[in-house]
């Protein structure tokens, strides 16, 4: 382990996870800043340099120590190549407690194309696949991870909306099979008209492209079906309420503080209903 000059540290090229300025970062920074960096990073010596290194593990911490005004940071050099990098980079988030879609997605994607360009399975001593072989680290079936990286192939509209839970998983993998053109005048139907697609509705897309059959018009007209489980709904635009909540809030937490503020309303409204009819 040695003390490395934040100068001479950069993040590791198309890293596949999230780095955010939350309520966590905060946390970390005044933690930093009260006990200094507790789990020292792992870099890489970056090719072409001399004294350049690439981070492997501790986005981060480097993130934190930046905003804390560290001049340096302790790290573990390890001398591996960048594949070797990538499945450690991959491996070393890969179980987080909370991995939005989007994370995994482009993480298996990593670890499957530094996997094939090494030939690890051949290494091993293996006849698994590649991707096969990720499944069985990972607990997941082959389909599921191949349906992951699929979802690399939406675009970044899409996925945020994946990442907040306003698109099923399934339904993002239907849709990454349309070009990218087609999935941008869907984002601007699905922003437009404040609605999703279902499944079914994702399904029919994905067919009617391979059959060469989807229009413009089509795609509208799919859109413009009303659901057979829909209902009169209230809705809210995400930028609208998101300013309201810590970052560390999922849709699906602020949907329930929402609806527990308002039961709570609700309560004491009725309460004090009773209350005057008593009198």
């Amino acid at each position: 382990m040695t003390n490395i000059s934040i100068n001479q540290l950069h993040p590791f090229k198309d890293h596949p996870y999230k780095v955010l300025d939350n309520d966590e970062m905060n946390s970390l920074i005044e933690s930093i800043q009260e006990h200094g960096i507790m789990s020292p990073l792992i870099v890489r010596p970056l090719e072409g340099t001399t004294d350049q290194y690439e981070i492997i593990s501790g986005h981060r911490r480097f993130r934190a120590a930046q905003k804390a005004g560290l001049s340096e940071v302790p790290a573990f050099i390890r001398p591996v190549s960048r594949d070797e990098a990538a499945i450690m980079l991959v491996d070393s988030n890969l179980h987080r407690e909370h991995i939005l879609p989007s994370e995994k997605a482009f993480a298996y994607k990593m670890k499957y194309e530094a996997l094939r360009h090494q030939g690890t399975s051949c290494q091993l001593g293996t006849k698994l696949r590649t991707d096969e072989l990720i499944a069985q680290e990972n607990g997941e079936s082959r389909n599921q991870v191949q349906r992951y990286i699929r979802l690399t192939n939406l675009i970044p509209e899409l996925l945020d909306l994946m990442d907040e839970g306003k698109i099923a998983f399934f339904v993002g993998v239907e849709l990454s099979y349309l070009p990218p053109e087609i999935q941008q005048e869907l984002y601007e139907i699905i922003d437009r008209e404040d609605c999703t697609p279902s499944y079914s509705q994702a399904f029919r897309l994905h067919k009617s492209f391979n059959n060469c059959s989807l229009t413009r018009e089509g795609l509208a007209a799919v859109m413009s079906e009303e659901k057979p489980n829909q209902k009169e709904k209230v809705s809210f635009k995400y930028d609208d309420l998101r300013k309201y909540f810590p970052d560390s809030y999922s849709v699906g937490d602020i949907q329930r503080y929402i609806l527990n503020l308002v039961a709570k309303d609700y309560q004491r409204q009725h309460n004090r209903s009773r209350g005057g009819d008593a009198r």
